[in-house]
């Protein structure tokens, strides 16, 4: 079977050779990259998901050449679950790139996103079936370089090459991290296979070095907040399918990493799961007050990428919380709360990252203020805009509110009696992540608001319209996914479970939650099928009201203007909201974090004259910390070669002399 998942890689890696290769004939050559990528995608869902129903999980090993190094491959139920949204999205994003970057208008950059959109497919879906350390770093590297490429495709625009190279920094500084950590993981036998779940102790001062840096290097693939700092522009500058990947998918690669880390250990100190669940908390409220704070749709939906790994490290906290002090039903509501988020997000960020970027392709902005009035011109783009922006919400009868009613009841069940004092602190996140959600909403109503309803804010050179239909099918597709997931969330059911047991393992360790890990799960999440009913109830009564508002609704009258409007029939585009001034109020409540530069806003004078409002909201990491230290120290490494590079040939002798003094003295 596993013969067969490679297989699937392989198509996948060499899908987009026909779209660089087929030249005049581009047309073709897009169409059989698409067919070979989807079956590739085919393939790999299929037997993905049925290795994750085997016992023993099936596995691969092979020879390999280099030291320590073995080919050794696993499908379990952990993979197969990171492994069906990220399969998912990879083959609907190709069908999107069809309509939006074809090679009939982009030329050679569309052959070479191809090309470089299937490498990259190809090392997501091998990283999640890797069992060795040296094999599981070659795929992250591929990855890592598959996605710079990618963010770099609109090459001749400065802020895709900026935010490339802020990537390319980040992500490899993040592998350094990574490099030490499987190497104090190999320890003094040098082997780097992975070792099986729980079998490995906690506690030690080793095991404490090698979870830090697991958490620094994926928690920088992840985009945990402060350490987000490329995601917001790389986002931002991607084709929006590849933004799409990137956001639904290959941040994710971060969260499996560190869950596969974590499930190696057994009796880790409480501050594990301490550490990740105040993390997550930062993340999940900072990134929403900053997504808030956007007028640029793609970063904003950047920033909402990190709030919502936020979410998922509060459940994967509650999760570590609870093995640490004995608690089997905390393990499973968090991280069956935080896997099912990872599906979740998967699904609706790509959905909204599509839908924006249908209007992006429309408009030719990707700023809000010079949208307004969509809604007539894009009603099926605004439609899966709209049901994204419910999901991400966490309302029902979408899927974000199931994965988040999860891990409200894991966070209120650590309040059990007897529970340890660290563990009853968890309930603190319960209102951080009532907030979170909050925020999200007024976020989302602002986003939808102006840029789908009101009047027309600018005229532009052409008429937008509604996207093609290989644009509208996938959303339609992820929508749908959206839809499944909330009205019967039992289907997802059995997958979490495999999951859950492949990180809990089978050993002595923690045989105990794994005998009690069936019926706790079932008996937690037996409401689920209540919430399935309420949410067929709400979707009945939403649309019974509607039809019937459609049906019974008084014909339009003549608009005529109130005796108190002064005589407007209706208001101008100067009239309508802009994104500033709708979130300013809620932005105001936050501006001891957010740093952000404000300009105008005040009408002096009984008769004032033309008055402006405009801000901006840089990065409080990068634009605000981490850009002035390198500007200084590279002021000052010019100062420093400009005093000691005198030209003068002595001066050289000089100092290789006293270098060679201190380096005699020293040793």
């Amino acid at each position: 079977m596993v013969e067969f998942y490679l297989a699937a890689v392989s198509l996948i890696f060499c899908s987009g050779l026909p779209a660089l290769a087929w030249g005049r004939w581009a047309k073709s050559g897009e169409n059989l990259s698409v067919a070979l990528l989807l079956t590739g995608v085919a393939l790999g869902l299929t037997t993905s998901l049925a290795g994750a129903w085997q016992s023993p999980a099936p596995v691969l090993a092979a020879a390999w050449a280099l030291p320590g190094g073995s080919f050794l491959l696993e499908l379990d139920g952990l993979a197969a679950l990171f492994l069906l949204p990220a399969l998912l999205i990879l083959g609907l994003g190709s069908v999107y790139g069809l309509g939006y970057f074809s090679q009939a208008r982009h030329d050679a950059a569309a052959g070479r996103l191809r090309l470089f959109y299937g490498i990259l497919g190809a090392a997501i879906a091998l990283l999640p079936v890797c069992r060795n350390g040296l094999l599981f770093l070659m795929a992250w590297e591929v990855m890592a370089i598959g996605s710079f490429l990618l963010i770099l495709t609109e090459q001749h625009e400065e802020e895709a090459r900026r935010a490339a190279y802020v990537y390319l920094t980040v992500t490899h500084t993040g592998t350094l991290a990574l490099f030490a950590m499987f190497i104090l993981l190999a320890g003094p036998s040098g082997s780097f296979a992975f070792p099986p779940a729980s079998t490995l102790d906690g506690a030690t001062f080793q095991a404490g070095a090698i979870f830090l840096l697991a958490l620094f290097g994926f928690g920088l693939k992840a985009g945990v907040m402060p350490l987000h700092i490329w995601l917001p522009g790389a986002h931002a500058a991607a084709p929006s399918h590849v933004s799409a990947l990137m956001s639904g998918v290959v941040i994710k690669m971060g969260i499996y990493g560190l869950v596969r880390v974590t499930g190696f250990y057994t009796g880790q100190p409480a501050w594990w799961g301490g550490s990740i669940l105040v993390l997550g908390v930062v993340s999940a409220i900072m990134g929403v007050v900053f997504a808030l704070a956007q007028h640029d749709i793609k970063r904003l939906l950047a920033y909402h990428s990190v709030e919502n790994i936020g979410i998922i490290l509060i459940g994967l906290g509650c999760a570590l919380l609870g093995k640490t002090f004995h608690s089997p039903a905390l393990v499973v509501l968090g991280l069956a709360g935080a896997l099912l988020h990872v599906i979740n997000h998967g699904l609706f960020k790509s959905l909204l990252f599509l839908g924006a970027g249908a209007v992006i392709q429309a408009t030719g902005t990707r700023e809000i203020d010079r949208y307004g009035g969509l809604l007539r011109s894009m009603p099926r783009t605004a439609f899966f805009f709209l049901g994204g922006a419910v999901a991400i919400c966490g309302l029902p009868p979408l899927n974000g509110f199931v994965s988040e009613w999860l891990i409200y009841l894991g966070l209120l069940h650590s309040q059990s009696e007897g529970a340890a004092f660290p563990l009853s602190l968890t309930v603190l996140a319960v209102p951080a992540l009532a907030i979170t959600g909050a925020l999200a909403v007024a976020c989302f109503v602002k986003v939808f608001g102006i840029t789908f309803l009101g009047t027309t804010r600018r005229q532009f050179s052409l008429p937008p319209g509604e996207a093609p239909g290989s644009m509208l099918l996938p959303m339609g597709i992820l929508l749908f996914c959206c839809l499944i997931i909330g009205l019967a969330p039992w289907t997802i059911i059995p997958l979490l479970q495999q999951a859950i047991t492949a990180w809990l393992g089978t050993t002595f360790a923690t045989v105990s939650l794994v005998e009690n890990q069936n019926s706790t799960l079932i008996n937690s999440l037996a409401p689920v099928y209540w919430l399935s009913l309420c949410a067929f109830l709400l979707l009945t009564i939403s649309a019974g009201f509607f039809f019937w508002q459609k049906s019974f609704q008084e014909p339009c009258r003549e608009k005529r203007p109130s005796t108190w409007g002064c005589g407007w029939r209706e208001g101008t585009t100067r009239m309508e909201y802009t994104s500033v001034s709708f979130a300013e109020m809620l932005v105001s409540f936050f501006r001891w974090g957010l740093w952000s530069d404000i300009t105008g806003g005040r009408a002096i004078g009984f008769f004032p004259g033309v008055a402006s409002l405009a801000a901006h909201t840089p990065d409080l990491v990068l634009d605000r910390l981490i850009h002035p230290v390198c500007r200084t120290l590279s002021r000052a490494a010019f100062a420093v070669r400009a005093f000691l590079h005198q030209g003068w040939i002595g001066i050289y002798l000089l100092y290789t002399a006293l270098t060679l003094c201190l380096l005699l003295w020293w040793l």
